[in-house]
């Protein structure tokens, strides 16, 4: 009787909790703007010296602070078992291991502050804080025998001062100075205005103690930095011509002696030598490269040479692919490049041969499904990468002895209760004969034959691809009802020289004709609903989408983001001033405006008539905020139905911030469904 009369009180104080869970409505299956911080993407593995363990950079998006933020996560390689690193307050990022695997080095804010270094203990887990620098320190590289680690770290330089105030009088508050601008590229997209100084390369013992600044001199250094095996001397890239800020292509290799900071000049190209990867055995080094011929795009090829930079020979000069990394594995070299939409890695032997591995990595990001990846090799040649695919973010995997295994799953849970959108393939012929490769992306729930609104979205770049991967666009576009179709038209990158540099000085031409054949074929393929055609990019997709509606009216509505739309302002004030008009144009504004003008779209504006949206960072230096409005102005004037959105904060790059990117993909959404035929 008491335990009877006992359950049934427990069942009765239950009651209104079953009852309020009951009650409560389950996830939605439908992929949403909040999903954008329920998700995680793997960045920068970095395997151990044995092969056993892979540090790798988790970015998750932090609700509270609406930012992505980077902890660090150690995965066994034999289990798959995870363990959090440095996951505490802060950012921590660019893990790099000793050479014997005992030490990890990485940057941190876990204290305040700006990034500095740390040193952790594998074995028991204790934690240094090594550094206390006025500025972030990049590029960390262990010295050979674990003693020292280099990095680069800014260098403060004396402003130029021109003129000067009154005498302030005591206890005045007066304006900030005067701001005085005497460089050619002086700002940069995403950091804004350059402050005076270089970069240079300072040495640090892992036991900890000050820091020693290695070189100096008034011209750029770059990473990464790479040791020589008797850690007399490292190997950067740099330009130390007195004209360097005219000559973004000269970039050759140095070497530096760790005693005395010396430079010693190894390669003398007229053009870029970058990456440098030193032998085991310190006798050569290989290097990627390549010729400055004046074109926009050039395929970076490997190169090896002895230590003291004789015997220059290129070994991929038959690979028609564009070299992206490089790294040591025994005596073979592991290089990644673009391969049709993918990202491959391959081994190349020391007399050239290219075998590529029968993996495919993906880039650690979500926003658009650009190729890409991230990975690091051990000595024996296991690899750890980046995989993904189109339903999924970056994962870690591992690959040894020809098989792939993928070790995290930071998504399963979370988007196995959403239906999502399925990639085809769907590739199309431009009226030349031109093969225009593409993917098209169906809404959930899609029926073969059913004919859907479709977005015709365009890459950046132009020198880049896309491939069949994970895009939370997309996928918040097909929630909406959307068919996304995203090919990669001439420029692309990963399909050999003659289709990249099909552009070359004539960009955004002929990439109109490209693009309509991908439209055509989505229709053709009987899915695209000719009425209900839509179109956006970013960039240099922003660039094309405003070109295509000054060529044709099949679009019910564009979206037009972070474009080009004037060439004489994009070439003069962007942030790669020393560029667009020598390699992009081919002679500057006042050489040549009749070519500035016929390439803009603003030359196409009286001809626009699509209800047009504009959106664009307003911090974004690399495709100014200017562009933009010119665009938003011009349709104006002439009635076309126009807004313009301008993301407060936001650099170039629009996905920085969760919310912000959720919103976007929003409004662009709104837009085309107010234009939508339904």
């Amino acid at each position: 009787m008491k335990r009877t009369t006992w359950m049934l009180g427990c069942l009765l104080m239950a009651a209104p909790a079953l009852a309020a869970q009951e009650g409560t409505p389950p996830p939605s299956p439908v992929f949403s703007g909040a999903d954008l911080f329920n998700l995680s993407y793997a960045a920068d593995p970095q395997i151990s010296p044995d092969g056993r363990r892979i540090v790798y950079v988790r970015m998750s998006a932090d609700v509270m602070t609406d930012r992505y933020r980077p902890t660090l996560w150690l995965v066994d390689v034999a289990s798959g078992r995870q363990t959090p690193l440095a996951t505490g307050s802060g950012a921590h990022r660019s893990p790099r291991w000793s050479p014997d695997g005992s030490r990890l080095a990485y940057v941190s804010t876990a204290e305040g502050g700006g990034l500095q270094l740390f040193v952790r203990s594998m074995a028991g887990g204790e934690t240094a804080r090594l550094t206390g620098l006025p500025d972030s320190p990049s590029d960390l590289a262990w010295s050979p025998d674990g003693r020292r680690l280099a990095y680069l770290m800014r260098v403060p330089g004396e402003g130029t001062s021109i003129g000067k105030a009154p005498p302030k009088p005591e206890g005045a508050q007066w304006a900030e100075p005067l701001q005085v601008i005497d460089k050619l590229q002086y700002r940069n997209d995403g950091s804004g205005y350059v402050k005076p100084g270089f970069d240079h390369v300072f040495l640090v013992d892992a036991d900890g103690g000050a820091p020693r600044r290695l070189t100096h001199g008034a011209f750029p250094i770059n990473g990464p930095i790479e040791w020589m095996p008797d850690g007399r001397s490292l190997v950067v890239s740099g330009n130390r011509n007195s004209d360097w800020e005219r000559e973004p292509l000269e970039v050759e290799l140095y070497s530096v002696d760790t005693a005395s900071g010396e430079f010693t000049q190894l390669t003398r190209r007229k053009g870029v030598d970058v990456a440098p990867a030193v032998s085991r055995d310190g006798r050569q080094i290989a290097f990627l490269g390549f010729d400055d011929t004046g074109e926009a795009y050039v395929q970076t090829g490997l190169y090896l040479m002895n230590r003291d930079g004789t015997g220059v020979r290129q070994l991929t000069a038959g690979f028609d692919r564009s070299i992206e990394a490089v790294q040591w594995a025994g005596n073979q070299l592991f290089v990644s490049y673009e391969e049709q939409g993918h990202y491959r890695v391959a081994r190349v032997s020391p007399s050239g041969t290219v075998t590529p591995l029968a993996v495919r990595l993906a880039a650690p990001a979500m926003g658009r499904p650009y190729t890409g990846g991230q990975w690091s090799v051990t000595r024996d040649g296991t690899l750890a990468f980046t995989s993904g695919s189109n339903e999924r973010p970056s994962d870690v995997s591992v690959a040894r002895g020809g098989q792939a295994r993928q070790l995290t799953r930071l998504n399963d849970l979370w988007l196995s209760g959403k239906r999502l959108g399925q990639v085809r393939e769907l590739n199309a012929t431009a009226p030349d004969g031109t093969p225009v490769p593409g993917w098209i992306l169906l809404p959930p729930g899609y029926r073969e034959g059913q004919k859907v609104p479709t977005i015709l979205e365009i890459h950046g770049g132009p020198y880049t691809s896309y491939g069949p991967y994970f895009s939370t666009d997309y996928q918040l576009y097909a929630a909406a009802g959307y068919a996304v179709l995203f090919p990669n038209m001439r420029g692309s990158t990963g399909y050999g020289a003659a289709f990249a540099d099909a552009i070359d000085k004539t960009y955004p031409a002929p990439n109109e004709i490209d693009l309509m054949a991908s439209v055509d074929a989505a229709v053709a393929a009987g899915i695209a609903d000719p009425d209900n055609l839509f179109v956006t990019g970013g960039s240099g997709g922003g660039l094309l989408t405003a070109w295509l509606t000054g060529h044709t009216n099949r679009f019910k509505a564009a979206a037009v983001q972070k474009p080009v739309i004037n060439w004489t302002t994009q070439a003069l004030t962007a942030d790669g001033i020393p560029f667009f008009g020598r390699y992009w144009m081919g002679k500057q504004p006042w050489e040549d405006p009749e070519t500035y003008w016929k390439r803009s779209p603003l030359s196409l504006a009286g001809k626009v008539r699509t209800p047009t949206l504009v959106v664009v960072g307003a911090e974004d230096l690399r495709t100014p905020v200017g562009e933009a409005e010119q665009w938003y102005s011009a349709l104006r004037l002439q009635g076309v139905p126009t807004a313009l959105v301008k993301v407060p904060g936001a650099p170039h790059s629009l996905d920085q911030r969760p919310s912000q990117a959720a919103a976007r993909a929003a409004a662009i959404t709104a837009w085309f469904d107010k234009y939508r035929k339904k």
